[in-house]
């Protein structure tokens, strides 16, 4: 092993194992590795920013903001509406929803997909009285098989379709991971719908929000008496003081037959004003006797008076992109800047019955907040969480709708038949969307999955490094020792198998960038056509299944299905196992490994 190799296969090992501890954000990581190589000398200082350039990086940007916009004219809304008509028989139930997410997902963004119909899947479960742990899982496993059916996808297929270029061939079209991705999508549609759901964790059903987070067990009615130091005060003052002494927070006021929710923080108090407050019974005490307020007794439904038709509950889960993960409410001052009370957090099922300020915030939580409708969309549009059973779908308007799958539509007919390059058709058809009105030119950047983008551009370097390192050569050699005890097929499954589980560790994108140049290189040994290596390692990338850390989808479902961290390969397992068994032989046949001259 040479100095340059033990140097790039340091760095890279360094970069996976902070890809697995998860501390510091993929991205971060990943720009770090690529400072590392080019103070090495590894890559040439010239190159080392070219791969924010490389089209994989521009046509990954381009296809989310053709997925905003098919998002935003309610294209696949239109389906969704329907999902109410499938009944309450499980096996039904999720043979619609992932059946329809692998649809989805191969044309669009696949977690935008799965964003589309979980707050679907959520209301099902709870009107079957089941709960969503049946439903989630599979739906993100659907998700993930969409991807493999076409070029845009999934970010794999796009880096795996330009790593083909670097063979002397073309660019892999957009439909030329049909002929594999469909069968592996519906074979693990089918175990899925039939018998995988089984085999998903049966938590406790949960029908409501009001049962998931029994809000009224922490809601108390507290008086202001005549002559309390805080009549004449605005609730500001009253909420301050009570920040220093509990963890309460004020939900609601009633003066006589006057009833507000979530009161302005200017409202003057005035004696025998009833507010309801949110609040642990450890911390009444401290209200009664620090500030001197009398406790009244809630009659009836609590939780009917938190809200009006102006002030509502929606729960929203954290997503991967957000900003919340390791920051406390208490920082954040939610009710002060936007006019929102946080009342509960949920996580992995169970409400979190610590005191929420000092509770951190982490990646699939669910947070039940209470607001105005435009506040609410503008907390959960500012930290990127998606609103779960309280979103209402669109139905969409059909010239939008017919506008914005028309522009994809084109872009997908113009890059399959070769009259422009994908990244071209992708980037011309988002510009269309921006110009049309579909996509708002305040949304163009928003929807961006930037971490992403940031990660293809430093990963690419280090692909390119690992190869012109002889790094690639090395490995590939040692996977031709074991060829030796392997068939063509059996050579095939461990890459293909190898792949998969780099992809359960770390970013499916930074897993395919690694894995292309090794599968390049295992060819040109081989002496054979590089095309079933690529498509193993594209299949293989994009089929995590194991972890939740695999995939972002696998993540977005984590608190809301209540599934722990070794829940998945119950499911993901068997799953896997069907892909490689599956996959394989169909590479075979579309893709065989045909002898090359020269090699």
């Amino acid at each position: 092993m040479t100095t340059d190799q033990a140097l790039v296969f340091a760095i890279l090992c360094a970069t996976l194992v902070l890809f697995v501890w998860g501390k510091f954000r993929y991205d971060l990581v990943a720009l770090t590795a690529l400072l590392l190589v080019s103070v090495t000398g590894l890559v040439p200082i010239n190159e080392v920013f070219l791969g924010f350039g490389h089209p994989a990086v521009i046509t990954v940007a381009a296809v989310l903001v053709l997925s905003r916009g098919l998002f935003n004219a309610g294209a696949v809304d239109l389906l969704s509406r329907h999902m109410a008509k499938v009944g309450t028989v499980p096996t039904i139930q999720v043979t619609a929803l992932a059946g329809i997410v692998v649809v989805c997902s191969s044309v669009m963004n696949n977690v935008g997909a799965l964003a589309l119909l979980m707050p679907v899947a959520i209301w099902m479960s709870r009107q079957s009285g089941r709960s969503p742990s049946l439903l989630l899982m599979p739906l993100a496993f659907g998700s993930l098989l969409g991807g493999l059916v076409t070029l845009i996808g999934t970010p794999p297929n796009i880096i795996i379709a330009l790593y083909r270029v670097e063979t002397g061939l073309p660019a892999f079209r957009m439909f030329d991971f049909a002929p594999v991705g469909i069968g592996v999508a519906l074979a693990g549609l089918v175990f899925i719908s039939l018998f995988g759901w089984r085999l998903t964790p049966k938590r406790e059903a949960r029908s409501s929000p009001d049962e998931l987070f029994e809000i009224e067990n922490y809601i108390t009615e507290i008086i202001v008496p005549e002559g309390s130091k805080f009549v004449g005060q605005t609730i500001f003052h009253l909420t301050s003081a009570m920040e220093k002494e509990t963890e309460a927070t004020v939900v609601s006021l009633s003066r006589g037959e006057i009833h507000k929710p979530a009161p302005s923080w200017y409202e003057i108090l005035e004696p025998g004003d009833v507010l309801m407050v949110e609040a642990a019974p450890d911390d009444l005490k401290a209200l009664m006797d620090g500030l001197g307020l009398e406790l009244a007794e809630c009659k009836g439904d609590c939780r009917s008076t938190l809200g009006s038709k102006d002030i509502r509950l929606m729960e929203s889960v954290i997503t991967t992109e957000s900003t919340l993960p390791g920051k406390t409410s208490a920082g954040l001052y939610l009710r002060r800047l936007y006019g929102v009370n946080l009342l509960a957090i949920a996580r992995r099922g169970r409400r979190i019955t610590q005191p929420l300020g000092q509770t951190k915030f982490m990646t699939g939580d669910i947070l039940l907040f209470q607001g105005t409708d435009e506040s609410l969309q503008t907390v959960v549009k500012k930290f990127k969480c998606l609103p779960l059973a309280e979103r209402e779908i669109r139905i969409g308007q059909p010239k939008k709708v017919m506008l914005s799958v028309g522009i994809f539509g084109g872009a997908m007919v113009l890059s399959a038949t070769g009259v422009l390059p994908v990244q071209i058709a992708f980037t011309a058809a988002a510009v269309i969307m921006v110009l049309s009105g579909v996509v708002p030119l305040g949304e163009i950047y928003e929807h961006i999955d930037w971490p992403v983008i940031v990660l293809l551009g430093a990963m690419f370097p280090l692909g390119h490094a690992l190869e012109s390192s002889g790094g690639a050569g090395l490995i590939a050699e040692k996977l031709l020792m074991l060829s030796g005890f392997f068939s063509s097929a059996g050579t095939l499954a461990v890459l293909l198998a190898g792949t998969m589980l780099l992809s359960n560790v770390v970013n499916n994108a930074a897993a395919a960038v690694l894995m292309a140049p090794i599968s390049i290189t295992l060819a040109k040994e081989m002496g054979i056509s590089p095309d079933p290596f690529l498509m193993a390692v594209a299949v293989g990338a994009s089929c995590a299944f194991l972890t939740p850390v695999g995939h972002q989808s696998n993540a977005l479902v984590m608190g809301p299905g209540g599934y722990k961290f070794g829940d998945y390969w119950r499911l993901g397992l068997p799953l896997s196992i069907i892909v490689t068994v599956v996959a394989v032989p169909l590479i075979l046949i579309f893709w065989p490994m045909i002898p090359v001259s020269g090699n």
